[in-house]
């Protein structure tokens, strides 16, 4: 099963680069993204899940009720973007769950950043999806965790692909940058090594970044986002729908291997 999802947030990315961006801007460029997305995951009829921060969800109801009216599935990003506390573990569900009426079983800490297991567990989350097991300089070094899923501390942990033996990472970065024919082959050949894929992006990322006055984002950041993100995504999807692989949320996973 090819797991897509989607982390749904203010968009703070712009102050890491000494860029300022108001409250509102942050909230229309992520919910613009969303919905572009969840118009070619309509066109597609496939499903997807998507970690939200509860400030996003707070502010964007629209946008949330179409994911959970669609059959998607919302799982929590945190309840800010850019601040945690242990609390906000049980916070972020509790809000999530309020506005969806939906039960929120999964996790994912913002930026990737470890988080404490134990504490996952307390909060009620039956899976956490926060780590990258690759070696990214620095953000984080996780060539000593497992590439596919496994438990630790009663959680199930589902990290994000990377490819065999040379553990390449699928995520958004080489998303946008790999040449899309290279992309598929080492998709494809982590899908057939391990069963599944599971690739995530950013709403974002689905809007013009190539803006140096407004962003200051780098190349690698900025390369084929907006539009041609969508058409990236779009040839994605077809190709592996093509080759027959079911696309699904990660519950529908849980489900279908009985994890």
């Amino acid at each position: 099963m090819i797991l897509l999802s989607f982390d749904i947030e203010e968009f703070d990315m712009p102050f890491e680069y000494g860029k300022e961006i108001s409250f509102e801007e942050q909230m229309s460029i992520s919910i613009d993204g969303t919905t572009k997305i969840l118009d070619l995951l309509d066109k597609h009829n496939i499903k997807a899940t998507f970690f939200s921060t509860a400030t996003f969800a707070m502010n964007s109801k629209e946008v949330i009720d179409r994911i959970v009216k669609s059959g998607h599935e919302i799982a929590s990003h945190n309840y800010f973007h850019t601040d945690f506390e242990v609390k906000h573990l049980k916070e972020s569900k509790e809000k999530l769950e309020e506005l969806t009426g939906t039960e929120v079983i999964g996790f994912r800490m913002p930026r990737m950043y470890p988080v404490d297991e134990k504490e996952v567990q307390k909060a009620g989350y039956t899976y956490n999806s926060s780590i990258n097991p690759t070696y990214l300089p620095g953000r984080y070094n996780n060539f000593n965790k497992p590439r596919k899923y496994f438990y630790q501390d009663n959680v199930l942990q589902i990290p994000a692909s990377v490819s065999p033996i040379i553990r390449f990472p699928l995520f958004w970065l080489s998303f946008h940058n790999l040449p899309m024919g290279i992309y598929k082959w080492l998709a494809n050949w982590t899908y057939k090594k391990d069963g599944y894929l599971n690739i995530y992006l950013h709403p974002w990322e689905f809007t013009d970044l190539d803006k140096p006055e407004k962003f200051n984002f780098p190349g690698y950041v900025v390369k084929n986002s907006g539009d041609a993100l969508v058409k990236r995504l779009d040839e994605f999807i077809t190709h592996f729908k093509q080759k027959q692989y079911a696309f699904g949320t990660f519950k529908m996973f849980i489900e279908a291997n009985k994890l």
